[in-house]
């Protein structure tokens, strides 16, 4: 089908990375791995497959940082689940937050997990983590208990000839360098389950990720049992990523139109938001990115006004725009009927959109003609979100073009349109 609006040309089949792998009968299936930096432990879920079968299982866990041994551990495996917590406030080399992870300094720990019958080696996983830790106190996002001022950009993952397929890992690398050099400490992976190489270099560069669902095309049963089997799927799929630092599984009212009063689609959200509190409590959960939230840990909010001075306007009281009041002409709720604030933290998860005159394409508002037209308008909007003291944090819209939406800060083929220093300069300002 024809692309147009925000709708892409279709990306179809096996789009992703598929592998199979021999394993032994007795083999690991997974390691939940949590730290928890204000006790300096981590705590190890297992599940294995064979616990059933003769003999003896012992499972074997090497924990070292920076290429120096911390800590081994041994257990008798004789259930297909365990858990253990490993203590590692003793074994840190230098004072204990030098190795917590942070976008400054993303400390990776490696460990290493052997599982032995009746003695002998049957499998051997390697993996790594990061001792961090995200929370929310008093309207603020905080990392390992220091607030966090977040300046994300969204990120859709197209390339030019293979959609949403990454050509290779280097491009991959090549997307989360471009994102650092313009001065953002995070991305919105926005409606796609990114590639786990692009999460395992945000992880070793340390770019903060938002992980958000594609969504449904509409509201039924089928839907919601579906979209429930694969949310969890993926939120244990790409839970041990310590980059990623907030769950979306909702975005815009897209698969849930009737939000607002329907209340069949807000308690499927209210239940998804639960079931992903069940599975990580660690995390924020953001309930319908943008507007209409029902339960949500942030109150997050998309504006494409122009400029910054129109911004301060609409965002004079920030709380009456949180609690519905309708004089501060959105044209979105914040929040859907029998819900309302609680003093979450508040963000601009979108905004921006600029782009340049052009008959090949849309951006948000009026296009811009000149490279000076358009830092002009980019700061005024920056700056004026970043002197709300009530908002913690934004998104702007995006890191590329994305075929017929031509509001990237680079082309779709990745070609900065002016320099990236001055895009930095002004996040950072």
């Amino acid at each position: 089908k024809d692309n147009f609006e925000c709708f892409y040309v279709q990306t179809t089949g096996i789009w992703q990375t598929v592998w199979l792998e021999y394993v032994s009968e007795q083999h690991l299936e997974a390691v939940k791995i949590t730290p928890d930096i204000d006790r300096n432990m981590v705590r190890f879920d297992y599940e294995a497959a064979g616990t059933d079968k003769a003999g003896s299982l012992r499972l074997e866990a090497a924990i070292s940082f920076k290429g120096k041994p911390l800590k081994r551990v041994s257990l008798e495996m004789d259930r297909p689940c365990l858990t253990v917590e490993v203590d590692l406030i003793h074994e840190a080399s230098g004072p204990w937050k030098k190795s917590w992870w942070t976008p400054q300094n993303p400390n990776l720990y490696d460990v290493e997990f052997v599982l032995y019958a009746d003695g002998h080696p049957v499998d051997r996983v390697r993996s790594y983590f990061g001792m961090r830790k995200i929370s929310i106190e008093k309207g603020q996002v905080l990392l390992n208990n220091v607030p966090l001022y977040q300046r994300l950009i969204l990120d859709q993952g197209y390339w030019t000839e293979s959609h949403l397929t990454p050509p290779s890992e280097d491009a991959l690398v090549a997307d989360i360098d471009s994102v650092l050099a313009m001065g953002y400490n995070g991305v919105r992976k926005h409606m796609k389950i990114e590639d786990s190489r692009f999460l395992y270099w945000c992880d070793v560069k340390g770019l903060l990720v938002w992980s958000e669902m594609a969504a449904t095309f509409e509201y039924h049963d089928r839907a919601v049992e579906t979209f429930s089997n694969e949310w969890l799927e993926i939120v244990r799929q790409q839970y041990n990523h310590p980059s990623i630092i907030a769950w979306v599984p909702f975005n815009e009212s897209w698969g849930v139109a009737s939000i607002l009063r329907d209340k069949r689609q807000q308690k499927f959200t209210e239940g998804i938001y639960h079931l992903t509190k069940a599975i990580d409590p660690y995390r924020p959960v953001i309930t319908n990115d943008g507007w209409e939230h029902t339960v949500s840990d942030i109150l997050t909010l998309h504006d494409y006004v122009e400029t910054g001075d129109e911004f301060l306007k609409r965002y004079a009281n920030v709380e009456a725009v949180a609690n519905n009041d309708t004089t501060c002409n959105r044209w979105k709720f914040a929040f859907a009927e029998g819900y309302g604030y609680r003093g979450q933290p508040i963000m601009i998860t979108e905004f921006g959109g600029i782009a340049f005159k052009s008959d090949k394409g849309w951006g948000y508002g009026e296009q811009v003609s000149s490279n000076e037209e358009f830092i002009e308008r980019f700061a005024g909007l920056t700056r004026a979100i970043k002197s709300v003291d009530a908002i913690c944090g934004y998104c702007y819209t995006q890191v590329t073009d994305v075929q017929q939406e031509i509001n990237g800060l680079l082309t779709e083929d990745r070609k900065p349109k002016f320099p990236l220093e001055l895009i930095r300069e002004i996040n950072l300002s």
